[in-house]
């Protein structure tokens, strides 16, 4: 995929796993995985929303971090010389408040050796248009990736948004500006309320939704964009994956990969239990490799 390979399909999701040097300094070898995606990275370094930033919530969890990060340039002078040292794919987060940042981020990470893949989290905030997210807005979106597209020679992934009437219309976007794959979903808007204190939880009032709560709308979603393209567009399926049964979900519906994200909070050894699982899982069903499954849900027809 890309002209890269990949030892298994599971990969990390960004802002769920640092820079994955915790872990790997601490728990496990990284290069087990399939990708490591590191956490969003912006032109300039950011501090972040003020706290409280994160809730537990039914079955999930709400987030409004801000993403905080340290800034592109020190992350590749400071961070990625030890991600080097182990033998996984990284794929760089990237974003801006404009397309200006967008650019100088991707062009930035094109001369940098040791990232190979960039990720683009479309779900910020365009301050130029009026805070409304890149990834609301087919034409937007369509503008900034066909910019990005000339403006490196890595592949490009497009982290899309569920927050918008119809997926297909930001994937389609998306694909015809040069974008090599798509990765769905990103967390969906919500808010918690603080019941005896009459007041949202979150500082920012509302938050990304994120965990198992959210995966039925996750593989509904890769459904979607595997139904209109196939195999012709990599679908990376990211949202509410726990268990290797989660992850198969969004193989079925049409994902060639798949993201581990809140998991990893209360449980980081949970990216390699879902690469056991696929694999046994795969022995079990007696195929010889996992993509025989990709997308095989659309292969079964409904009884009337």
């Amino acid at each position: 995929m890309f002209g890269i390979t990949f030892k298994n399909p599971v990969w990390t999701a960004s802002g769920c796993f640092s820079y994955g040097l915790e872990v790997a300094e601490n728990l496990y070898d990284i290069s087990k995985l399939g990708a490591v995606v590191v956490k969003g990275l912006s032109y300039r370094p950011r501090e972040g929303n003020p706290p409280q930033r994160i809730v537990e919530t039914p079955c999930g969890m709400l987030n409004s971090i801000g993403l905080q990060n340290p800034g592109v340039k020190y992350f590749a002078e400071n961070i990625l010389p030890k991600l080097k040292g182990y033998d996984t794919v990284i794929v760089a987060n990237v974003f801006g408040e404009d397309e200006e940042e967008y650019l100088k981020v991707a062009e930035f990470l094109d001369k940098t050796d040791g990232v190979h893949i960039l990720e683009l989290n479309v779900s910020c905030p365009n301050v130029k248009k009026g805070g409304i997210a890149f990834g609301s807005d087919p034409e937007v979106l369509y503008s900034l990736v066909k910019k990005l597209r000339q403006a490196t020679q890595k592949p490009i992934l497009v982290k899309l948004s569920p927050n918008i009437t119809n997926i297909l219309d930001t994937a389609t976007a998306s694909v015809e500006a040069g974008a090599d794959g798509l990765v769905l979903i990103n967390t969906l808007l919500g808010m918690a309320i603080d019941v005896e204190k009459e007041e949202p939880i979150i500082a920012m009032k509302t938050g990304g939704l994120s965990g198992p709560a959210i995966l039925p709308v996750a593989v509904r979603m890769v459904y979607q964009v595997y139904e209109k393209f196939g195999s012709a567009v990599p679908i990376i399926g990211v949202g509410g994956i726990t268990t290797a049964q989660d992850a198969l979900q969004h193989i079925l519906a049409g994902a060639v990969s798949v993201q581990i994200g809140t998991a990893n909070f209360y449980d980081p050894y949970s990216p390699l239990k879902v690469i056991e699982g696929i694999e046994n899982h795969i022995q079990k069903k007696g195929y010889s490799h996992f993509l025989e499954l990709v997308g095989k849900a659309h292969k079964l027809k409904i009884n009337k």
